[in-house]
């Protein structure tokens, strides 16, 4: 074995036993046991069931969004439905005692000290996936090589993780992505379901389900929470964390992925540039940009602009969304364009929180909505600019070319009053022949009539649970 002169072999094996108690105490670790399951979990397990398909599950997702936790969670409903826990293997990569040793070499390690005879109805967890290098073409021998075992492996490097799994695996992979948290999450994690009562609003001329708050001033008040502090679980349950996110976002999500991860996928040799343009983006999210004017602004010359755009969505940290017109046909030439974080509490962490009546708040609340659409795989999300009107968001149907909703997203309550303002709205909606559209407020919630367009507004708050809602719903239906 190519690392056994480096780290004596059974230095290797007692780790492989320290991260795999239930080996012998058919218990994952009690850190794990007490954490709550991500509502996505019940999405991911029945992946990891699957073992009649030849198939490995790739766990993507941003820094310390669960994938870990969720990997232990699986671990131990796969003992409670009568595994054999000593079938199940879990080996965290990015620990240097595995420096050198293919997945093959810790495998053969794994069965030394298990003394197995075969890999046979196996389940084996990598953690942390990208810190091997040519870590797809290894999995694709062992998905080969071990029809009978079940592989899952996670990795925070998403932008090689996505390219990788796509390019190499072809046939060998399934990609399950687990986002940061939605806002129903958020509510779910913190015991507080008892907000929201199942109900209908009148969208158009149906009625249609819909989840309402039994006191919106609560759910608002949760949802500020979810704006400064919502993304990570971690952060979400520890009012510790929440007083240092600076440290702990900033530094254990953001510096990793800006200072490691992308410069040694990438090659980006100006780290401290990199830094400098996400900051700058971060702090002017749901802002719309051009290229001109972004190197203006940052001093980064237009090519490697277009680069960094790139690579910070591709690990997560950012979503561009491209501008159409008001009969949502596209630009021939990308101009304009607007850039969001992934989630708002990336933004706290490098700056600080934000109050309800905090000017920021707009553009905030836009990116929460917005995050709350991109758990929906596919699509095609855009804004709408022209000569004199613009709509926040835009679904547009990639077959036909053509807007399928537009949605108005404030923060306030004067449109309510006085929806006759919404004079952009109005004139995307006539020109698309729609007869409904949706706009949220602050805390008011009812439908109002304007030259024969009908008006939903939605508290901001209750728009954003219920995306994460649906989404869900969704996803467990096509399953």
């Amino acid at each position: 074995m190519k690392n056994s002169r480096l780290i004596p072999e059974d230095k290797i094996i007692e780790r492989l036993q320290y991260e795999n108690p239930w080996w012998i105490t058919k218990e994952i670790p009690e850190i794990y046991k007490d954490m709550s399951k991500r509502l996505y979990f019940d999405l991911f397990f029945p992946f990891v069931q699957e073992t009649d398909i030849r198939r490995a599950v790739v766990l993507m997702g941003p820094r310390r969004v669960g994938k870990t936790v969720m990997m232990f969670h699986t671990i131990e409903k796969l003992i409670e439905e009568g595994v054999n826990p000593q079938r199940v293997f879990f080996v965290g990569i990015d620990n240097p005692i595995y420096v050198q040793l293919s997945l093959q070499d810790i495998l053969d390690l794994c069965v030394a000290s298990l003394q197995l005879s075969d890999l046979k109805g196996c389940y084996i967890f990598f953690d942390e996936i990208q810190y091997l290098k040519d870590w797809e073409r290894h999995l694709k021998v062992l998905v080969d090589t071990y029809p009978e075992t079940k592989f899952v492996v996670s990795g925070s490097a998403a932008a090689a993780l996505k390219w990788h799994s796509t390019e190499s695996g072809a046939g060998r992979f399934t990609d399950f992505m687990l986002p940061p948290l939605t806002f129903q999450e958020f509510i779910h994690l913190k015991n507080k379901g008892h907000l929201i009562q199942n109900g209908h609003i009148k969208y158009g001329n149906k009625e249609i389900p819909y989840c309402l708050p039994l006191n919106i001033d609560e759910l608002n008040n949760e949802f500020l929470q979810y704006l400064n502090f919502g993304g990570y679980p971690e952060v979400v349950l520890s009012e510790r964390i929440q007083k240092d996110m600076g440290r702990y976002v900033k530094n254990d999500i953001v510096d990793k992925v800006l200072l490691r991860d992308l410069p040694s996928l990438y090659g980006i040799k100006d780290v401290q540039e990199l830094n400098r343009f996400f900051t700058y983006i971060a702090y002017n999210t749901g802002n719309e940009f051009s290229y001109e004017a972004m190197s203006k602004d940052s001093g980064i010359q237009k090519d490697t602009l277009k680069k960094y755009l790139e690579y910070l969505e591709a690990a997560f940290l950012i979503k561009v969304l491209n501008k159409v017109d008001i009969n949502a046909k596209r630009m021939k030439r990308v101009t304009n364009f607007k850039v969001y974080l992934t989630n708002p509490s990336l933004r706290t962490a490098l700056f600080s929180p934000i109050k309800g009546t905090d000017d920021e708040m707009g553009n905030m609340v836009e990116t929460a909505i917005l995050s709350q659409w991109m758990h929906r795989e596919n699509l095609d999300l855009t804004y709408a600019r022209w000569k004199d009107g613009e709509v926040d968001l835009v679904l547009v149907d990639d077959k036909k070319f053509k807007p399928v909703w537009g949605v108005e997203i404030k923060w306030s309550n004067r449109y309510f009053e006085k929806p006759q303002e919404l004079s952009s709205l109005i004139q995307f909606c006539k020109s698309n022949d729609f007869s409904s559209s949706l706009v949220t407020s602050i805390d008011k919630l009812g439908a109002k009539e304007v030259g024969g367009l009908l008006l939903t507004f939605l508290p901001a708050s209750v728009y954003a649970y219920n995306i994460g809602d649906n989404t869900l719903k969704m996803k467990t239906t096509s399953y």
